[in-house]
């Protein structure tokens, strides 16, 4: 797929207000029509995998995109409601040739979005995407390419989606590795991982003990961990259990707590996991990819125990991009994305829990050991509305003061100051040797963001 510009599709496909521009479903059926027609170009009869999340405009999507991919002639397979990774998982299991899956992740119930991915299970490049865009928008293209009744394509729904997808995590592992005799909290955002994530753990032999994991299209990430990792860390308190377990609504972040009940940091779990691969032989170049936001006690970490560390733009795909073109194998956010491109194409938060608790099991290590390997340099981070995305470089006041703290913090800190690619918020993070002087420069520099661009 070749392309050139891009208006719907943001940093991670097209989001938006359901049933507003974009999220409509016309603009669904106007991607499974432009996603057939493209895919025709190189197979008679193309097969998509469609799955979806927890929200209520999820059937209204679902439909929308079913209808679009079926009146060009293609066929769409229905997976219902399972993780973001179970989409690229299933379009290698079903010999498909592209799968889209309707999400929002982590964004609260009245947001939706459509993720597309490829035939070998990474997601669109910006090029093919740009490629859909200017079919979505052809008339004379799409009635050019529109069938004849007997060539219309028909949909199914996949027989045991999730079983088939929790198989393949667990297959991946040896076959003496399980769960027995830990007990778990699981938290799954009322989201894609609802049910799947209980059964995997379960079927591996923990006790589970579930919170946020009763769906009912309207609480997806509302009331759970993703919202506040205290209600999760209470729940392990409560039930003195070994480990928390969170995802986000598609399921593809992961959060973990300890056995106190205390928050593990993404730059915990990356540095941890980047010294098990290493003893294992699996940590390709011997490098750990992580992003502009993650802390720098990490990198610092990383390099002291011999490991490269570089650093990408924000976003699980431009993590994957480095990965591939470096041939490595390991990187996140400190969001908790994380992703292991030796087993997967893009990030699974189920398997990362998996990863993770294997790396406990083999060491005999408790959680809290994970978080004892380095201590994080002073950071906070926090997210804002806005009103409007204005370039940062046309709101002065804004601008100076960014400056002058960069000029501040060089050689000691950093300043990060970031509009969210799939929300109307702005993202401010501070990091420096002095947690006060952190939270005073943040405390200031809020003022300023509220009062130019709050909403």
């Amino acid at each position: 797929m070749t392309g050139t510009s891009r208006s719907l599709f943001g940093t991670d496909g097209i989001r938006g207000l359901a049933n507003q521009h974009p999220m409509t479903a016309d603009v669904a059926m106007a991607l499974g029509r432009a996603l057939t027609i493209e895919l025709k170009r190189f197979h008679k009869n193309p097969r998509i995998i469609i799955g979806k999340d927890t929200r209520r405009s999820g059937y209204m999507l679902e439909y929308a995109l079913t209808a679009g991919i079926t009146s060009m002639g293609g066929k769409a397979y229905l997976l219902g409601p399972l993780p973001t990774p179970a989409v690229a998982y299933h379009i290698r299991g079903l010999r498909a040739q592209a799968g889209v899956m309707i999400s929002a992740s982590h964004n609260p119930f009245e947001d939706n979005g459509l993720k597309v991915f490829q035939e070998d299970g990474f997601k669109l490049s910006d090029e093919a995407e740009a490629r859909l865009e200017a079919i979505m928008f052809d008339p004379d293209e799409i009635e050019s390419q529109r069938p004849s009744p007997e060539q219309l394509g028909r949909a199914e729904r996949v027989d045991d989606a999730m079983g088939r997808y929790l198989a393949s995590l667990k297959t991946i592992f040896r076959h003496d590795f399980d769960l027995n005799g830990l007990k778990i909290v699981f938290d799954g955002a009322n989201g894609a991982a609802y049910e799947c994530g209980r059964r995997l753990f379960e079927e591996l032999g923990a006790e589970v003990i579930r919170q946020a994991c009763e769906p009912d299209g309207f609480n997806i990430n509302k009331n759970c961990a993703q919202e506040d990792p205290k209600i999760m860390g209470d729940l392990v308190r409560k039930h003195s259990a070994d480990i928390g377990i969170a995802v986000d609504g598609d399921a593809d972040r992961l959060m973990v707590v300890d056995e106190t009940g205390e928050l593990i940091s993404g730059e915990h779990l990356l540095f941890e996991l980047g010294m098990f691969l290493k003893k294992a032989n699996r940590l390709a170049t011997n490098l750990v990819v992580t992003t502009s936001m993650s802390n720098q006690a990490l990198e610092k970490a990383l390099k002291s125990n011999s490991i490269d560390c570089l650093q990408t733009q924000v976003g699980d795909r431009y993590v994957t991009q480095a990965l591939k073109e470096k041939g490595a194998v390991l990187g996140g956010e400190n969001s908790g994305h994380i992703i292991f491109l030796d087993q997967n194409t893009c990030a699974d938060g189920l398997f990362s829990a998996l990863e993770v608790l294997a790396l406990l099991r083999t060491r005999s290590w408790k959680a809290s050991r994970l978080r004892k390997s380095f201590e994080r340099f002073p950071q906070r981070l926090v997210s804002l509305p806005v009103r409007e995305k204005r370039p940062l470089e046309d709101v002065p006041i804004l601008n100076q003061a960014i400056r002058d703290l960069e000029i501040r913090y060089e050689g000691t800190g950093r300043v990060n100051v970031r509009y969210s690619g799939t929300q109307a918020m702005i993202r401010v993070m501070l990091e420096g040797p002095n947690l006060a002087e952190v939270e005073s420069d943040l405390s200031s520099l809020i003022k300023i963001v509220q009062k130019e661009l709050g909403s």
